[in-house]
């Protein structure tokens, strides 16, 4: 048998076996713990629902990374054009003001994800501590009137944020830390009603998890009969929200505390940063039946006459739904 290392087998380059090696080891997983502790004990208050960026429907986070590093690489052009070393300095200076308040988001995120993208996410925030640690040095000796030793630590700098920046990209698309679960449910499920099962297998209450064309959705029947369909796997990490708590016309991911609110799938509280997609109920001969609402206001699913119908009143001249108002009692309804 040959001896070649797998990686060269399975036709794996070195750096995405490196990357996968971090992943898996867990030699740092004490710090880790110690450090999300420390983060999710900062008293930020409501502060930290907008360093996760639910307020921009994505996280803050790659935003703000944009003004450092645009920075720095802009001052390591300067540094390649006689005569522009002052110019430069003040471009250093912009992106370390700026890299605090970048980091301090990056970590609210970082402290609610799985294991494997705490592993990498750390590696990547040493990459970046030493490029801060690298342009301040930079910056000191500009200070000092040590302009080319200014532009090696500038340079060393920049190459310590392009290790950071790729390791943030492998968090982003390889390992999918900040993107929205819930995204493909549209795209995924049919039109129409699916049957769900009979009114007497969903206590009140009580959150129930069903699947409708493979994909989990969670089902909670209120004391006063109308039923609620929520996207089942969390938007955040996709946990499951029918191991969550229902409360206040809500429910909470079990996993890292996300809150939803049931009529309709609203993001009410981080780190989730998307909305749930919403279903449409239904009672027909003692049976439950959910429709996936499209927020592009398809013609109303194929129905059973007139149950279909009233299901759908109160739709436009156009076929879409009017827009969901607080304490809109429209949604989720039994007919």
């Amino acid at each position: 048998m040959s001896k070649e290392p797998a990686r060269r087998r399975t036709g794996q380059n070195r750096m995405l076996w490196l990357l996968d090696a971090i992943e898996r080891d867990p030699r740092a997983d004490a710090a880790i713990d110690r450090l999300t502790r420390g983060v999710r004990a900062l008293p930020l208050g409501r502060a930290r629902d907008a360093l996760h960026g639910r307020w921009l429907g994505h996280p803050l986070h790659p935003l703000m990374v944009q003004v450092p590093v645009g920075s720095w690489m802009s001052a390591a052009v300067l540094d390649l054009w006689p005569g522009r070393s002052r110019e430069a300095g003040l471009l250093v200076g912009v992106g370390l003001a700026a890299a605090a308040p970048a980091a301090l988001a990056g970590a609210v995120d970082w402290a609610e994800l799985r294991r494997p993208q705490t592993r990498v996410g750390l590696v990547h925030a040493v990459a970046n501590a030493t490029a801060v640690g690298l342009y301040g040095a930079s910056l000191v000796c500009r200070l000092t009137g040590r302009a080319g030793a200014g532009r090696a630590y500038g340079f060393l700098g920049l190459t310590a944020v392009g290790a950071g920046g790729m390791l943030g990209g492998h968090l982003a698309y390889r390992q999918a830390s900040g993107a929205n679960h819930a995204e493909e449910v549209p795209y995924v499920v049919g039109g129409g009603w699916h049957r769900i099962g009979t009114v007497d297998e969903f206590p009140a209450g009580r959150p129930v998890r069903r699947a409708v064309d493979d994909v989990p959705v969670l089902v909670v029947r209120e004391i006063g009969g109308t039923f609620h369909a929520l996207a089942e796997r969390c938007s955040h990490l996709a946990g499951p929200l029918s191991e969550g708590t229902v409360s206040d016309g809500c429910v909470t991911c079990p996993w890292h505390g996300s809150v939803f609110r049931l009529s309709d799938g609203w993001n009410v509280r981080g780190p989730a940063t998307a909305p749930q997609p919403a279903f449409d109920t239904r009672v027909v001969d003692g049976h439950v039946e959910i429709g996936l609402r499209r927020a592009d206001g398809p013609e109303a699913p194929a129905g059973r006459g007139a149950d279909a119908a009233r299901t759908w009143a109160g739709a436009g001249a156009d076929g879409a739904r009017p827009p969901h108002r607080e304490g809109d009692e429209g949604h989720g309804r039994t007919v």
